[in-house]
């Protein structure tokens, strides 16, 4: 049975994830904040033997590091980087919050590069053998067309810069270390007026993590399939 490690996994993108990939028969380690606030994943996880679900503040490695011993020896086929944060404190030119922008960093580029150190052991010993951030558009440079939300496009053009380095460093254990944009998504995070479902683009997430190979490491996906220059 293929093993699924996702963090952010309580709501949105994640949460979605977590109830395809279980419908596809994989086991699922799904990680988030507060398991005891995370209803419907408690839910899911009662209706699911195959779901564990694991509690990781992705900026406290000691949480990391007993998640680390949790999964000892346990082949993970997917590590999805998905916990992410917005910075809305650190968006606007002239309005700069210190704490936002520490947050961001914490979280969107700090908490996915240890994670990978954490994990490429249990990751190496799998079938698929795939290391996913969840980036966005608005980290690259080359789409931005509007300025502004600095914290959050900084903080995930940095992520992709690491995920470039970790596809030439982990090449010889035959990782394919992949970033995705998931589209504009109708979550908490992207608001009411995005162009596709949660459904929908947890589905071609899948697409792209099914048929990708590692001649597509290092790649930036838009959620289509197609590669996004940054």
């Amino acid at each position: 049975m293929p093993t699924l490690l996702i963090t952010g996994a309580n709501r949105g993108i994640g949460l979605e994830l977590c109830k395809q990939y279980l419908d596809k028969n994989w086991e699922v380690h799904a990680c988030c904040r507060n398991p005891k606030n995370a209803k419907e994943l408690n839910t899911l996880a009662d209706k699911n033997k195959t779901l564990t679900i694991h509690e990781l503040e992705v900026t406290d490695e000691a949480q990391m590091d007993a998640l680390k011993k949790a999964l000892k020896n346990k082949p993970v086929d997917i590590l999805i980087n998905n916990a992410g944060v917005h910075a809305l404190g650190a968006s606007q030119f002239g309005k700069t919050d210190d704490k936002a922008w520490e947050e961001a960093v914490a979280v969107n580029l700090i908490a996915p590069m240890k994670m990978m150190e954490h994990f490429v052991e249990n990751v190496s010993i799998s079938d698929k053998k795939i290391i996913a951030s969840m980036s966005s558009k608005m980290g690259s440079m080359d789409d931005n067309g509007s300025g502004g939300a600095y914290a959050y496009r900084a903080t995930k053009a940095a992520l992709n810069a690491v995920m470039v380095s970790a596809a030439h460093d982990l090449r010889h254990l035959d990782i394919t270390a992949l970033i995705l944009h998931p589209g504009w998504v109708r979550t908490d995070m992207g608001g009411p007026h995005g162009e596709i479902s949660v459904e929908q683009s947890a589905q071609m997430l899948r697409k792209i993590l099914s048929e990708c190979d590692i001649s597509d490491s290092g790649k930036f996906f838009d959620i289509d399939g197609t590669v996004i220059p940054w």
